[in-house]
């Protein structure tokens, strides 16, 4: 699996998005990149006029091909999510991107049922995970 972090300011705030790539998971990778643009903008972790890293950028350190990028890129700005400013790079747009909830669902199931799982893989029960979250600090 790729990941990488881009990171314009502290992780956790806003300008941050997490890039994780799985080539496993049946969905073609310029998707991946459209959800999690999707997912951080929709959770706030990217505001309007956040600039996203330059193709080329983001193609070396997902180690993918520039074209599958320029592919999720181009998706995103005929949608009208992105903006790109020739010689100063992409943008976030001030349109919100539109996610059926079925799709939403689906992923906040699929993210809470692997960090159950990972929390019962290290001898965490169910009930004592509401205090772990209630206390946790970024």
């Amino acid at each position: 699996m790729n990941s990488t972090r881009v990171v314009k300011e502290k992780p956790g705030q806003r300008g941050c998005i997490n890039f994780s790539l799985d080539p496993s998971n049946g969905a073609p990778i310029y998707r991946q990149i459209i959800q999690q643009i999707e997912y951080a903008i929709l959770s706030g972790r990217m505001k309007n006029g956040d600039r996203l890293p330059t193709i080329r950028t983001l193609a070396v350190d997902l180690k993918t091909n520039p074209n599958t990028i320029a592919k999720a890129y181009s998706e995103l700005e005929i949608r009208g999510v992105l903006a790109t400013q020739v010689g100063s790079g992409t943008y976030i747009s001030d349109k919100k991107p539109v996610i059926e909830d079925d799709s939403l669902n689906k992923k906040i199931k699929e993210v809470l049922g692997k960090f159950i799982s990972d929390m019962y893989d290290l001898g965490v029960e169910k009930r004592e995970l509401s205090a772990l979250i209630s206390s946790y600090k970024e």
